[in-house]
């Protein structure tokens, strides 16, 4: 008997191993099919699409054919535009719906390392069960009516159209690009509709002044629907305000969160800005809350004073998003235990992963990490403390109160680390890259400035292409090649000329020959420890930055630098792309 229940066992684990191999495999197909709806080789290029149909026009025809006409219109909808915190705000958003009681659905972009982070149920990822169900379900009755006139959606579209077919009660949904013309406007009534912090990005797409942006974000507003906005400049507000007395529709202006009214609370996502985010999300759920008739069951004995609902509290405490004002410990580099903090065997390296990529979000991104540099890290996410697949899960927060778990006696820990912080040696470094569409000469000159302005200066920069391509849709299961293939490195070198300018305040000429232009692999361990005052651009001796090709090249030589000085304390800004950022957290999970 015992060996009968013995051979069921086995025979119910190869089962189950097959069923977890044929998921992955139609995963992966399913990431293949969706790399197929890329029709642009790169941002900003032309659609090759057919013109019969207008973009809104198509959805509209997508939609039909997959009979979500009814099923949109019975969704109770919060749609968000802008430039700035539109996914901070949409996280908020869903938290505080979700503390109420509601079942929701958050749709946000870009995802960071698997498409399914785009679609939130109840505050978790879609499964990949879940995924692939409604996924195949779509694509199998779009490819059947497919004509020359009506092709096959592009990839947002097609991602979008997911969205309204899985969200079934309350869905928060994030605009694309723009508003005006995105593929999430074919909502005719949503409940509220809100635009974050306008600034000046996709300027090739919106248009190269704030009016012109701002007019494409107004184009979500719709009839007899509520509209509420950040504090703008008096130009994108003017456009705002037109449009809404177009429409005959109330616009107002959300007041930032006040901390107070936290009661002793946290903001669950970083930085000063997030005040601003949070104020519009608070307004933006009031009303769907009045909108909807939930407002005064919400509040004890339907007390209107109540300035902020404890469900409020709870949501904007705990809502998450990730590669945003986000800090991870890599506790790879140092596995040392908490008896054995005295005995260092490796130095700290610590990331702080911001995907900033516009002038006025590399401002917030400065300030945010200048402070960050400056405080006691509360909490930090050791990549090895999960094995769950679930990118979610993976990146949640380790909160105050789990620090103890980490180091035994949080008391002890503390006295032995502050022992220990005399005799660290920290070096900020900048990871960067950005599209080539970005402006690089605007973006780091601000972030160095603004950084500097607060005491905080790199020691180092590191300009690296990322891993992800803009032509192919990958997953949190794909494999990374242990052998980047060698990528034209022009960019990067673009880059590092403009970080040594404006560390010198000239153009620096560089020799046919130079190392600028020709990097090793790697550079000696010594590089961290050069100061850049012993830059000399004359002797083509480039002390202040570094081109590396890979990122997994970089993320082991980080690693190898701690490990070689246990006193060695690296904290690592990554910005500029999110898709940088992404791969990063990646290259960190495995």
């Amino acid at each position: 008997m015992p060996s009968l229940v013995m051979e069921n066992r086995v025979n119910f684990l190869e089962r189950e191993h097959m069923q977890d191999l044929a998921m992955a495999s139609s995963y992966e197909t399913a990431m293949e099919a969706l790399s197929s709806l890329i029709t642009q080789q790169r941002r900003g290029d032309i659609s090759t699409l057919g013109v019969n149909y207008d973009k809104l026009g198509r959805m509209l025809k997508y939609l039909k054919i997959l009979g979500l006409e009814e099923h949109i219109a019975g969704l109770k909808i919060i749609h968000v535009a802008g430039t700035k915190g539109k996914g901070s705000t949409c996280t908020f958003c869903e938290a505080i719906l979700r503390e109420c009681g509601f079942r929701t659905g958050l749709f946000i972009s870009p995802h960071l390392i698997d498409v399914r982070e785009r679609y939130r149920i109840d505050g978790f990822d879609i499964s990949e069960e879940k995924f692939l169900q409604y996924f195949w379900d779509c694509w199998n009755q779009l490819k059947a009516m497919v004509t020359e006139d009506l092709p096959m959606p592009p990839l947002f579209q097609f991602l979008t159209i997911l969205a309204y077919k899985i969200f079934v009660d309350v869905a928060i949904v994030e605009v694309g690009l723009g508003g005006k013309t995105d593929a999430t406007n074919v909502i005719n009534k949503p409940v509220v509709c809100g635009i974050t912090s306008l600034g000046m990005d996709h300027t090739e797409t919106l248009g190269d002044t704030i009016s012109q942006i701002a007019s494409h974000k107004a184009g979500i507003f719709k009839p007899q629907c509520r509209a509420f906005t950040s504090p703008q400049v008096s130009d994108a507000m003017d456009v705002l305000r037109n449009r809404a007395y177009e429409l005959k529709i109330p616009l107002e202006i959300a007041a930032p969160l006040n901390n107070k009214s936290l009661d002793g609370l946290k903001l669950s996502l970083s930085g000063d800005h997030q005040f601003i985010n949070a104020g519009l999300a608070i307004s933006l759920c009031k009303c769907w809350l009045q909108s909807t008739g939930n407002w005064n069951e919400l509040l004890l004995n339907g007390n209107q004073e109540v300035e902020l609902p404890e469900a409020f509290k709870r949501g904007l405490s705990s809502a998450r998003l990730f590669g945003r004002a986000q800090i991870l410990y890599d506790s790879s580099a140092n596995s040392n235990s908490s008896s054995e903090l005295s005995k260092r065997s490796s130095g700290d390296l610590i990331f702080y992963l911001d995907g900033a990529h516009s002038p006025e979000s590399m401002e917030v991104c400065a300030r945010w990490f200048s402070n960050a540099v400056k405080e006691n890290t509360s909490s930090f996410l050791s990549p090895q403390a999960s094995s769950t697949s679930s990118p979610s899960s993976f990146y949640s927060s380790i909160t105050v109160g789990n620090v103890k778990d980490l180091c035994g006696d949080a008391d002890t820990c503390n006295e032995e680390e502050n022992i220990e912080e005399s005799n660290l040696i920290s070096k900020k470094i900048l990871i960067f890259n950005c599209m080539e569409l970005r402006e690089p000469q605007i973006l780091l000159p601000r972030l160095l400035n603004i950084c500097a302005s607060s005491g905080t200066h790199f020691s180092k920069a590191l300009f690296v292409p990322s891993m992800s391509t803009y032509t192919k849709v990958t997953s949190a299961a794909s494999i990374i090649p242990s052998d980047i293939p060698a990528k034209n490195l022009s960019w990067q070198f673009k880059l590092q000329r403009i970080w040594e300018k404006i560390i010198h305040g000239k153009d620096i000429s560089f020799e046919k020959n130079s190392k600028m232009d020709k990097p090793e692999t790697l550079p000696p361990y010594e590089f961290l420890y050069e100061d850049a005052s012993h830059c000399r651009p004359s002797d083509n001796h480039i002390a202040c930055s570094t081109v590396i090709p890979s990122l997994p090249l970089t993320i082991r030589w980080l690693r190898d630098c701690v490990k070689q000085n246990p006193s060695l304390r690296l904290q690592v800004l990554v910005t500029g792309s999110l898709h940088l950022v992404g791969d990063v957290l990646k290259l960190l999970r495995r």
